[in-house]
């Protein structure tokens, strides 16, 4: 992590331009009218569990999501360190929780060659009927549009506008959802996340506030686009003595109580399912 915080402060000073904000991603999709009800952008709240931790944190941050007003997408892996319980998934569905599919076993192979995610699509789609999922998000980040053509989902999550600190740092360049057309009639949504992830301003960087979040949001909501962030509850210490790959759970909850007293009455607080429903009725397409 030593190493990693040298390499991405270097980066960090030369992406001064284009991260957090890069100006060219308030481009709209060919097409794109605007949010339903006339709310002037989108909120999505989505949660990554990559691990045993972040497993057992799951309730508490849902119940946190809850109290504050929200609902969440939990995607877990389904083949990795840790299974998902029933019950969780249970609850989830019963409290207006969406459950997501996370890679398969999170351990970089998927994209290591069309070979690698052929022979693990057909397990991926398993699970996404097994658990009534919709959406998917691959680890880390990396992402070829055409290949989750092979996946039976609605959406895919698993890009960004700008982010050069990720292993696979080309971005779509849009703080919009967009269509991306299959074969014949098929194709799927692609929902990218538009704030910094928490592990990036809080384990990464160190930041001791939440004004990296706040002011992203306040020009996504400026440029009437969606912003969509996802946050691990692997990192979040809910109390007691937190690690160091981990940050307190009140710079979070700071954040929540923030959208929510400045942009209640304007915003769409959606859950990733239903901005994807809502962008494939319409199918807005991001030209080069």
């Amino acid at each position: 992590m030593a190493v990693r915080r040298i390499l991405a402060n270097r980066q960090r000073r030369r992406s001064r331009g284009s991260w957090p904000i890069q100006e060219s991603a308030a481009r709209r999709p060919e097409g794109w009218p605007g949010w339903p009800d006339g709310k002037k952008f989108a909120f999505v709240l989505t949660h990554d569990v990559e691990g045993v931790r972040g497993l057992d944190r799951c309730r508490k941050l849902a119940e946190m999501d809850k109290a504050l007003g929200f609902r969440s997408c939990f995607n877990f892996v389904p083949e990795g360190e840790y299974r998902l319980p029933d019950t969780l998934h249970t609850y989830l569905q019963q409290e207006g929780f969406e459950v997501g599919v996370h890679d398969l076993h999170h351990d970089g192979s998927l994209y290591r060659s069309f070979r690698s995610f052929k022979e693990q699509a057909p397990k991926i789609n398993q699970h996404l009927q097994s658990w009534g999922a919709v959406g998917f998000r691959a680890g880390f980040m990396f992402h070829n549009l055409e290949w989750i053509k092979n996946l039976n989902i609605l959406y895919d999550a698993s890009t960004f506008d700008t982010d050069p600190f990720e292993p696979q740092p080309d971005g779509v360049e849009t703080i919009f959802p967009f269509w991306v057309q299959g074969n014949g009639s098929k194709g799927y949504v692609e929902l990218p996340y538009t704030l910094p992830q928490d592990s990036t301003l809080f384990l990464v960087f160190k930041e001791r506030t939440i004004d990296v979040w706040t002011k992203k949001l306040d020009w996504v909501a400026a440029h009437g686009g969606m912003a969509l962030v996802n946050v691990h509850p692997d990192y979040i210490n809910f109390g007691g003595k937190g690690a160091s790959s981990e940050f307190s759970a009140e710079l979070y909850e700071s954040f929540l109580k923030h959208v929510s007293s400045r942009y209640r009455d304007v915003c769409w607080f959606a859950l990733p399912r239903e901005v994807a429903q809502y962008t494939a009725q319409i199918k807005p397409v991001l030209r080069p």
